[in-house]
């Protein structure tokens, strides 16, 4: 029994250490937080991954509710962070994102804003997560491995937060041209994955257009 739940929460922790990325998310978050210093970096970390971790509890337990209720897909909301990705990976590509100026009066508002988006959502939690986990929630069977599903989420969500508090000392590592040659790679990247996104999202819609004519 002990080595079937064992199982169990390596696949649920493996399905989402691999939508979660934290290495594609890193750059990203190294990039938007240039301006800040260690104190609010860390603050911008710590609040992006309790945004993404409330999101994916709360998608895994009401996610099907929330969708009918609101009358939103999961096709939908690939559409929308295709283009939010898409943007943010243009923005990499022309090294645009290290080169915000904040003032100290707009510090805070800067870390809530970027922490619930697009860092928290759809960065960390995105359409692939937010998926993986109402599939995984609806398949969990009783009450011990809905909790292990949590407990895999919530796993995740630390490694993810521990790479990203590292993310400085990374950035030491590799220099400043490291830095924006890492930056600029990973906005190409960040700019497929939103192509993918969007027409893998886009797709449900145009065949029910074609069907319609």
């Amino acid at each position: 029994m002990t080595s079937e739940l064992l199982t169990l929460y390596l696949l649920y922790f493996t399905s989402f250490i691999t939508l979660m990325n934290p290495l594609g998310v890193m750059p990203v978050f190294m990039s938007m937080t240039t301006a800040l210093n260690r104190n609010q970096r860390k603050k911008t970390a710590v609040k992006a991954l309790i945004t993404a971790f409330i999101t994916l509890i709360v998608f895994a337990f009401g996610g099907q509710w929330l969708f009918s209720f609101f009358g939103i897909s999961v096709a939908g909301l690939k559409v929308v962070g295709g283009i939010l990705f898409f943007f943010m990976g243009y923005d990499m590509l022309n090294a645009r994102l290290s080169r915000l100026k904040i003032t100290e009066d707009e510090v805070s508002t800067y870390v809530d804003d970027i922490s619930i988006t697009p860092l928290g959502i759809p960065m960390i939690a995105g359409p692939g997560s937010i998926t993986n986990a109402i599939i995984l929630m609806d398949q969990s069977k009783n009450m011990i491995e809905k909790t292990i599903l949590i407990g895999a989420i919530l796993s995740v969500c630390i490694i993810v937060l521990v790479i990203l508090l590292s993310s400085t000392k990374i950035m030491k590592v590799i220099g400043e041209t490291g830095n924006k040659v890492l930056m600029k790679l990973m906005g190409l990247i960040v700019m497929v994955i939103a192509v993918e996104f969007f027409f893998t999202g886009i797709e449900p819609y145009i065949r029910t257009i074609l069907k319609m004519q």
